[in-house]
């Protein structure tokens, strides 16, 4: 019986190697067909998992949809934040997605979702800002040079935590553990990166941040804990979670506007 093929190495230098393809071409596509279609005015985007969370959030007033420039669902709220949802979970789709919202202006991405976590002392509902991301995804290592961890930028998580604290929340941060595979995650590997200090397990931040990292655009990551990998349990959907999704919702368009000069908040909303 002959051995089995080995997985396909990257070179070490994959992250400055040219790419053949440019997000930049899906932007002129875009405007060709949606004049419109501009990102640069608004003081960045929120990435959003939870089709229940997505809902919540168009529903609040003065949200409005947004025409389908990127291959996802777009509204923009009452303070110029534009949402981002319906495309998928994972890093690869994330990254695909966030490099298209770059593309067409975005100057600020936050993404924020459910994760599991490695440690007894977190349960549903608890807020988790990433400090790190544990790089267990495939995308991160096309965009950085070989490494174990993709980091957020500094000013823009510490504003989310500031946000998330001012609005009553007792958040913890720490690292998170970024994977493809949701359903090959093992013991061992929970026991080693919790040994790494890892506190939850996701399936974007490391990715999103790589490909923020990459292009140069300030991001941060943020998790409300659904469920555990220390301790399994049947599923259930504990109401906790979902207050804390729309917590960090708040806590994100809070962070992002901050972040902004008046001047640039004031600025035209197309679409």
């Amino acid at each position: 019986m002959s051995a089995p093929a080995p997985g396909v190495p990257l070179p070490a230098d994959k992250h400055l190697l040219p790419a053949l393809t440019d997000p930049a071409e899906h932007a002129d596509y875009i405007r060709a067909h949606h004049p419109g279609a501009d990102l640069t005015a608004c003081p960045g985007v929120i990435l959003l998992y939870q089709s229940s969370l997505a809902g919540h959030a168009a529903r609040r007033p003065g949200t409005r949809p947004l025409e389908r420039w990127v291959s996802a669902d777009l509204h923009r709220t009452a303070e110029g934040v534009v949402l981002c949802s319906g495309f998928g979970r994972g890093a690869p789709a994330a990254g695909l997605i966030v490099e298209q919202l770059i593309a067409l202006g975005a100057s600020a991405v936050i993404t924020i979702g459910t994760a599991a976590t490695l440690t007894d002392i977190l349960h549903p509902g608890d807020l988790v800002i990433c400090q790190e991301a544990l790089r267990g995804e495939g995308l991160s290592h096309h965009y950085l040079p070989p490494g174990r961890y993709a980091d957020p930028d500094p000013d823009l998580t510490g504003r989310l935590e500031a946000a998330a604290n001012a609005l009553g929340a007792a958040v913890h941060r720490g690292r998170a553990w970024t994977t493809d595979a949701l359903y090959r995650e093992s013991a061992a590997e929970v026991q080693q990166y919790a040994a790494e200090e890892a506190v939850v397990a996701d399936m974007e931040a490391a990715g999103v941040l790589a490909v923020t990292r990459y292009r140069k655009v300030p991001a941060a990551a943020a998790f409300a804990v659904a469920d555990s990998l220390v301790r399994r349990a049947p599923r259930t959907n504990a109401p906790q979670t979902g207050d804390g999704l729309r917590l960090l919702l708040r806590a994100a368009a809070l962070a992002l506007t901050d972040r902004c000069e008046p001047a640039e908040r004031q600025g035209p909303h197309p679409g």
